[in-house]
């Protein structure tokens, strides 16, 4: 089940922080999440699941950025959501798929427990211009059946910024038995 409009406001401050919350942006069954004013765009030609990746900072300034097409730009919401108990979930807003932008290229299911800003995953079908500020995504929120264990990896929790892609950290986890420990709920032991 996904809860309404009324739902996400009643949940506020207990299962549900949404900082800074604006009522304006809820929706009957979803809050809009804005577009904060910076990105980060991948210097490599090739990327590299093993490693940390080179990364360029822009500011998209009031008058607006063009994005390009065939390229990957990474953002965040200017929203820091915490969810307890409940499953967000994100997903573009059609008004801004219509222009041919994506927001995220993976399925935006969030987990239970997950606290911090969203990181977006941009991609114009053809050149876009973006400002900052603009409802670009939404959040919705399903409940849930059976025991709940919260998202506790250290990897993209409590993030402040923008988080590329943090893999390689998976990845060496895997090979170094000591690292494990840290990534302990996805792989035991």
């Amino acid at each position: 089940m996904i809860l309404t409009g009324n739902e996400i406001k009643a949940q506020l401050g207990k299962n549900i922080i949404i900082d800074p919350f604006d009522e304006k942006l809820l929706n009957p069954n979803s809050y809009n999440l804005r577009l904060h004013n910076e990105l980060l765009v991948y210097e490599e030609i090739v990327l590299d699941m093993r490693r940390p990746n080179r990364l360029r900072r822009y500011t998209i300034p009031e008058e607006g950025f063009v994005l390009n097409p065939n390229q990957l730009y990474l953002a965040r919401t200017m929203e820091r959501t915490e969810t307890h108990n409940l499953v967000p979930q994100i997903e573009g807003r059609s008004s801004v798929a219509r222009l041919g932008l994506f927001v995220h290229a993976t399925p935006g299911l969030g987990d239970i427990g997950f606290a911090g800003y969203w990181t977006l995953e941009l991609f114009a079908v053809q050149p876009v211009k973006i400002y900052p500020g603009v409802p670009v995504c939404q959040i919705f929120y399903h409940r849930i059946d059976g025991s709940v264990s919260e998202y506790s990896s250290d990897k993209y929790q409590n993030n402040s910024d923008i988080q590329p892609s943090l893999l390689y950290k998976e990845l060496q986890a895997r090979r170094d038995p000591q690292m494990r420990l840290s990534f302990g709920h996805q792989e035991q032991l």
